[in-house]
């Protein structure tokens, strides 16, 4: 597995500062985040923010699309597929391999609902697949649709797309529904991202989106999830997603090499 960055760590840096200050720390592998890509085109092309990671000798590995409701049923669907169609656009033209949207929605849903989603997937999937990308579904720990692996692995099989995927993010995996032994039904390829994080020493109803954590600081079983990850066939980038303003508000210089060298040692731990 490659390390990455997600932009969310470093929000408040904005677009170019938080990636040159990664690339400073080491980082090559990155994650960019629509609402923060948005405020540098406010005064900038998309050109430039291309140049920004070649320019650092950065690599972006996914892109947040900053769009949601594309998976579970809902009557906002078509908008919601234009505007997906919209950052697929602009994360190919900066070179991204894939994107992905997360399930957070706290809706209602009916067993029916598990069926007529899979034309929304395949839609979504057929979108990223214009612009050669690949589509990822990921699982939300409060999510009233998507929140546990088995779910996200039983939609990607029903799609059966081969521009669809599930991004696995430690700590929705880690801090919600799922159980350790759901990583038995993984096959290899159903993982197309992954997310790292680690989870706070708090009762879990108490966890919520800010609770995340420098991997290596938590109490999630870290090694052992990313050692069952490349079992199951997994060895592509995982992002270090934060969210607490401490971290966001930090310099990403700064932040990066603490990630990075904290990084290290759980990757070596799990011998990934």
């Amino acid at each position: 597995m490659t390390l990455s960055m997600h932009q969310f760590t470093s929000a408040r840096a904005g677009y170019r500062k938080s990636l040159e200050g990664w690339a400073k720390a080491g980082i090559r592998d990155v994650e960019p985040s629509a609402g923060l890509l948005d405020d540098f085109l406010k005064t900038d092309t998309l050109a430039s923010a291309k140049r920004v990671m070649i320019d650092n000798d950065l690599k972006i590995v996914s892109g947040a699309v900053g769009v949601t409701g594309l998976w579970e049923p809902n009557p906002n669907f078509p908008t919601n597929l234009n505007a997906f169609k919209k950052r697929c656009e602009q994360f190919a033209e900066l070179g991204a391999p894939l994107v992905y949207s997360p399930c957070a929605t706290s809706g209602k849903f009916m067993t029916d609902d598990y069926v007529r989603c899979l034309d929304n997937i395949r839609q979504v999937a057929d979108v990223a697949r214009q612009f050669k990308l690949k589509v990822a579904a990921e699982f939300v720990r409060n999510s009233t649709f998507l929140a546990s692996l088995p779910t996200a692995l039983r939609l990607h099989r029903e799609a059966a797309h081969p521009n669809f995927g599930v991004l696995f993010d430690c700590y929705h995996f880690w801090s919600g529904p799922s159980k350790f032994e759901d990583m038995d039904l993984i096959k290899p390829g159903e993982i197309i991202h992954a997310h790292l994080n680690d989870t706070q020493d708090l009762p879990r109803e108490l966890l919520d989106l800010q609770s995340r954590v420098i991997p290596g600081d938590g109490v999630a079983p870290l090694a052992k999830i990313l050692r069952k990850l490349a079992d199951k066939g997994y060895g592509g980038p995982i992002s270090v997603e934060l969210f607490l303003p401490k971290f966001q508000e930090a310099d990403p210089f700064e932040l990066a090499k603490e990630i990075k060298l904290k990084c290290e040692a759980v990757f070596k731990q799990a011998g990934v």
